[in-house]
């Protein structure tokens, strides 16, 4: 009967761990997101942006994102990028085009820590939408409703955070449903 009890508490603190640590360390693509991992390396990982990883290594930004940070990256899914008009993404990752792709990528990218919750606060703050300064220069106006943030980039387009808070050891990723463009 001990023996039993003790097994049974011994697969519930299993089960208790296992659920603390999916919480903890969220699925993106189908990859687990560590946060002892820098934003390459988890970004690497997921199934839905190899896109995106493709872009920041035609880019040259495999190293600044490796990097001590903090960052916060809206991290565009493959099918953001296949949204785009066609012929753009393969135009973008032409060696020619580089200085145009890391423009767009680094409107993708904050030099901060910014949790949703703390981006929320700063939305309620300025009676409903905060503008964001991103790396590349870009002003995104980020906005509430219903507990989910959209972004809205410098051409009325609106993304949608899809997954909140992925935590890195460098900063944070959210994940969006549409490409940040620069005005251009």
């Amino acid at each position: 009967m001990i023996k039993s009890l003790l097994r049974g508490f011994a697969l519930a603190t299993v089960l208790s761990a296992a659920a603390f640590a999916a919480a903890k360390n969220p699925i993106v693509g189908g990859a687990t997101m560590f946060d002892s991992k820098n934003i390459i390396e988890n970004a690497m990982n997921s199934k839905d942006h190899t896109t995106l990883v493709a872009a920041v290594k035609a880019a040259g930004l495999v190293g600044t994102l490796e990097g001590k940070g903090p960052f916060t990256v809206f991290a565009p899914t493959n099918e953001a990028f296949a949204a785009l008009p066609k012929g753009t993404v393969e135009t973008l990752l032409k060696p020619e085009n580089k200085a145009t792709l890391t423009k767009v990528l680094t409107c993708h990218v904050v030099a901060a820590d910014a949790m949703a919750k703390t981006v929320a606060k700063m939305i309620k703050a300025d009676g409903g939408a905060h503008d964001i300064k991103t790396v590349g220069g870009c002003v995104i106006k980020a906005r509430e409703n219903m507990g989910k943030i959209t972004l809205t980039d410098e051409n009325g387009d609106v993304a949608h955070v899809t997954i909140a808070d992925v935590k890195q050891s460098n900063g944070v990723i959210h994940v969006v449903d549409k490409v940040l463009l620069p005005k251009m």
